[in-house]
Formats: C-alpha cells, sequence, structure tokens
C-alpha cells in the first residue's frame, strides 16, 4: 500500500539539493551531557510513571547507528512498566547497510503483528527512525504509528556528522541510494506519526529530523541531545503520551504535564 504523498518527487529532490552542514563542533563536544539526561531520566521515573498508561499493544524499539538494544532498555522498561508488550530490534548492533538489512525488519515486524494479532507501534531511534519509516511505508496494514528520535530522514540526509563513518562500516553511501528510495523516505506515512527532535542536536542537523506536519503527523521539538533523546525525561514522557492514543485516532501533543519546560514554545 503506498502512503499518502502530498509532496511531489520533484519538491523533495529539490530539498535534497538544498545542502545543509552538519552540527557546529561545539554542539558535538556537548554531546556528553546525555549522562545528565541518563540521571535525570532514572531520577524522574515517579513522575514519568503518571504517563497514561498503554493498552498493551506490541511496540518495536529500533536504536540508532552504532548502537544495539542495551541502548534503548530504558525506554523499553519504561513502556513495558506502562503496560505496553516492547521488544528491541534483535539485530545485534546498527552499523547500518539499511538497504540491505530493512527486509529482516520487514520479516520480525509481520511476525509480531501475527503472533499478537495488533498492529504494531515503532520507535526509532536517529538510524533507526529511518528504517521505522521505511517499515510503515512497507507494510503500513501492520503499523499503528510511528515514532522518530532525532532521525535524519528529510531534507539532506548527509548534513551529519556520521556519515563517513556510516559508509565505512555499512558500505553504503547516501550518493549510491536510488532518487527514489531517498524520495520515498521522506514521504507522508499513512499511520499517525511524530518527530521528536532538538535544535541542540550536535549529531545531525536538526532540519533534517522533521515532518511536514498535517492531520496525523507532527514535530514536536525538545530540549536536549542527539544521544540523549532515549533517555531524556521529556521525550520519555512524550513517547508514552503518543503512544497512548486509542487505535486509529490522533490528537496534536499537548505540551503540559511534568517535564513541559523541556518543549521550547512552538
Amino acid at each position: 500500500m503506498a502512503a499518502i504523498a502530498d509532496v511531489s518527487a520533484a519538491d523533495i529532490g529539490r530539498n535534497m539539493k538544498q545542502r545543509l552542514q552538519p552540527p557546529s563542533r561545539l554542539l558535538t563536544l556537548a554531546e556528553p551531557r546525555a549522562l545528565i539526561e541518563l540521571g535525570m531520566g532514572l531520577a524522574s521515573l515517579p513522575l514519568l510513571m503518571r504517563a497514561p498508561r498503554g493498552d498493551g499493544h506490541p511496540v518495536l524499539v529500533m536504536p540508532g547507528f552504532l548502537a544495539s538494544d542495551g541502548s534503548t532498555k530504558l525506554l523499553r522498561s519504561y513502556l513495558d512498566r506502562l503496560g505496553y508488550e516492547t521488544q528491541g530490534w534483535g539485530l545485534g548492533r546498527n552499523i547500518g547497510s539499511m538497504m540491505a538489512r530493512r527486509h529482516q525488519l520487514y520479516e520480525e515486524v509481520e511476525a509480531l503483528h501475527e503472533k499478537t494479532g495488533r498492529k504494531v507501534s515503532l520507535i526509532g531511534w536517529s538510524l533507526g527512525g529511518i528504517y521505522a519509516r521505511d517499515v510503515a511505508l512497507t507494510m503500513p496494514e501492520a503499523i499503528r504509528s510511528v515514532i522518530s528520535l532525532g532521525s535524519p530522514f528529510a531534507n539532506d540526509l548527509r548534513a551529519t556528522h556520521a556519515g563517513k563513518l556510516y559508509e565505512k562500516l555499512g558500505g553504503e553511501a547516501v550518493d549510491d541510494i536510488a532518487e527514489a528510495d531517498l524520495v520515498r523516505i521522506q514521504s507522508d506515512l499513512a499511520v499517525p506519526t511524530t518527530a521528536i527532535y532538538t535544535k541542540t542536536d550536535g549529531i545531525v542537523n536538526w532540519r533534517t529530523c522533521v515532518l511536514r506536519e498535517g492531520p496525523q503527523a507532527e514535530n514536536i521539538e525538545v530540549l536536549g541531545s542527539h544521544c540523549g533523546l532515549g533517555v531524556n525525561p521529556a521525550v520519555l514522557w512524550a513517547v508514552a503520551d503518543r503512544l497512548a492514543q486509542k487505535e486509529g485516532t490522533f490528537q496534536p501533543f499537548a505540551r503540559r504535564g511534568p517535564f513541559r519546560l523541556g518543549y521550547p514554545a512552538a
């Protein structure tokens, strides 16, 4: 089933040619502040448990580049405690090669969908969010919602400090990916979609992490770092809030609650 796509291939192609720069080195050097976000996330668990309870539907969480399921353990444990059936992607360390490995995720999502008899929500951190979008575009009938955390899927995908390492380890360059696939990954999804990002991202240019908002698509800006997005309490709260929506419904995120100061004014 094709995704809902109001934007033309020509429009996206022009965006890809508008070269963006990776974040400043100052922001990159400040990425260790993710440790502070981790501490805040752990200390905030009592407050985080005030988030809406889950309905037990399956949630698949995909890690970022060079990370494994260990990096998403806090997020998954939190969602488990709220009542969801969560699992990691189970493909080891994410070293890229998305075009070659994505079929394994199709099979995993299909198996989870058949096992539970319910649609699957996808959460992808950084590169994991690109995987999540690809899965949702390929098999929307099995997907309930998609949430990306600092995922560089829009505009110039090269505006990141991880590009050269991605090419070296995964053997796949953005320039080698067919333009049709680059256009496709930026298309509007046919399911509720949330892109969470931070303007102080030190790894990818935040402009590559925002989607075109619509009736069931939104962006949520948070204060934090790229490496801390999966443990930042404001992010955890927003993820829980988004997952708690009834299947087939969508209401924009309300910037309130115990972590409202973590969401800059729209």
